[in-house]
Order: C-alpha cells, then structure tokens, then sequence
C-alpha cells in the first residue's frame, strides 16, 4: 500500500536538516583549510606517486618477470622466488651482516645526536649556539663520495694518519681496507656526516621544556646533572621512543650508497648488506623477479618490527609511533 511504505520510510523533510548540516560542516571545514589542503597536495602527490604506485610493481616477486614483455605478460610462479632466497647462502649473510651494523649503530650511533643536542642546549650565548650548530649541519649536506673520499685522504694507506706514523717511525696500517674495521669505520662516517642533522629532532623538543621547570628544581636545591636527569630526560623520552621505533622499521636498511662505494676494498664477505645485495641480484644481474621477492621480504620484516615495537612502547606507558 502507498500509504505503508511512506509509514515505513523517514521522509524527505526529516532527512534534510542532518544531511545539510554534514554538507554546511563539510563546506565549512573546506572553506576554512583550502589553504592547508592547498599546502600539503604536493607532498600527498610525490607520496603518492613515488611510493603507494611502485607497491604494485611487488607483483614481480610472484613472476618470472621479463621487462621485454611487462609485468601483464609474465608467466606467475607463485612463491618460487620466495623459496629460492630461503635456500640462498648469500642472502643470509647479507642479512647477518645487515643485523650487525645495526645493532651496533644502535649502540654507538643512535646515543651520540641526543648527547649532541644537550651540549648544544647548554651554551649560553645565542651566537656561539648557532655557530655550532651550522658547524655540525654542514656534513650532513655532503654527499657520500665526498664523505668517503675524505675518510680516504685521513685514514687510507697514504692517508694524513699515515704519513705521520711513517715519519715518526711507526707502523702504518689501512683502516680503508681492513674488513675487521669495516663496522666501526662505517658507524664513524654515519655519526661524522648525520649526527648533527639528527640532533635537530632533540633539540626542537628541548626548546619546548617550560623554563620554570628548571627554575623550580634549582630552587629546590637540584644540581646540574639532577636537572638533566629529572627534567631534561624526561622530555626527550617521547622523542627518543619515536626514533627508535623508526630507527627499527630500517633495521635492514642501513644504506647503499655508502656501502656500495667501499664494497670492493673490503670485501663482499663484509660490506655486503641487503640493499647492495638487492642490487647485484636485481640489477647488475638482471634478476628481477629475485630481488623483488628480497625487497618485498626486507618490508615485510620493517613493518613487523615497528608494529612489535610500538606495542612494547605502549606497554611502557609511551604513545609511539601511533596511539592506541
């Protein structure tokens, strides 16, 4: 009957004030944050375009890809690349040695930018603060042939280091060379070149620690180190857990330029990490369906590790990554 289904169904003028209202909210917000969307639709379109487009290339690791034909015409073979880095020695050494170097820049490495920024938090005089803070920047905008080749000119076989034991009488050794030194000579041009630039994160939440803070817990009788323990620390928890957090979902990406610049003069046995590893096999030698299935891997075990992560955080009160 007519009249039933019009019992039945909210009519017309009973839907309209609630729908205008989401609309004139919507129109409102729009109006209000075109300029914000406006600001952030190049960084929304790079992120789209260089990183969510390329996961449909992960198709690859499934195939025997060929790029004469394309990734619509290249027979599927399931997990079968997936099998063959399991069986494969090389991609477990690289994975070890990967693993390596980043525990110990975790160790020596992630420390030194927070231990950066409290010194340079303590100067007093503005100019000397800045003057040592561009100092520390400027490495990080070098690129990693010049980095390299300067750790070449100091600590090389004809290097500065070198030439002055030579002179003196003194035994002369290669650092450049020597695989055994490989991993600290490595965590040595990383803090040389981005210790400073990681300082910056510390630094900016330094900057919002309420003074009174400090006024306070110096009335009270604290000291130096009493201040820095129970006021400065605590602020930069937050932060270092991020980090951190972060610095685990990379755990396997712990450079390629770097890396593949000294590969010949160690060694593959000791510069060979997951990223160059990727590269021989993929590009060098043309197998990309392989190195596909690597990197698909070496994703797969980042995100796991952030999730991991930030649910420990959680546990201990902090936000992470993401709240609950």
């Amino acid at each position: 009957m007519p009249g039933a289904d019009l019992l039945e169904r909210p009519s017309a003028r009973t839907r309209t004030p609630a729908a205008a209202g989401r609309r004139a909210g919507w129109r409102r917000r729009l109006k209000r944050d075109w300029v914000l969307l406006v600001m952030v639709a190049p960084a929304i379109g790079l992120l789209t375009v260089f990183h969510y487009v390329p996961l449909l290339g992960n198709v690859v690791a499934f195939q025997d890809y060929s790029p004469y034909v394309g990734m619509l015409y290249s027979p599927y073979v399931g997990f079968s690349n997936f099998v063959r880095i399991m069986e494969d020695p090389e991609f477990w050494s690289a994975t070890v040695n990967t693993l390596i170097i980043t525990a110990f820049q975790l160790v020596f490495y992630f420390p030194i930018p927070i231990g950066l920024a409290l010194l340079v938090h303590s100067l007093l005089s503005p100019r000397l603060r800045m003057f040592v803070q561009s100092v520390v920047y400027l490495p990080h905008f070098f690129s990693w042939v010049l980095v390299v080749t300067l750790f070449q000119q100091m600590l090389g076989g004809a290097g500065v280091l070198n030439q002055v034991l030579r002179a003196n009488g003194a035994p002369t050794f290669d650092v450049m060379t020597n695989p055994d030194l490989f991993i600290g000579l490595v965590t040595a041009q990383a803090v040389w070149k981005d210790a400073g630039w990681g300082a910056i994160v510390f630094l900016a939440a330094l900057a919002t620690v309420d003074t009174s803070l400090y006024e306070a817990a110096a009335v009270d009788g604290a000291g130096r180190w009493r201040r820095l323990w129970h006021v400065t620390l605590p602020a930069l928890i937050p932060v270092i857990v991020l980090l951190l957090i972060l610095r685990l979902g990379e755990a396997l990406t712990v450079g390629f330029e770097q890396f593949l610049l000294q590969r010949d003069a160690v060694g593959q046995e000791a510069a060979e990490v997951l990223d160059t590893y990727v590269y021989f096999t993929g590009v060098v030698n043309a197998d990309y369906s392989y190195a596909a299935a690597a990197g698909l891997i070496k994703g797969v075990i980042g995100l796991l590790l952030v999730l991991a992560a930030n649910r420990v955080a959680h546990m201990v009160g902090e936000q992470g990554v993401y709240s609950r």
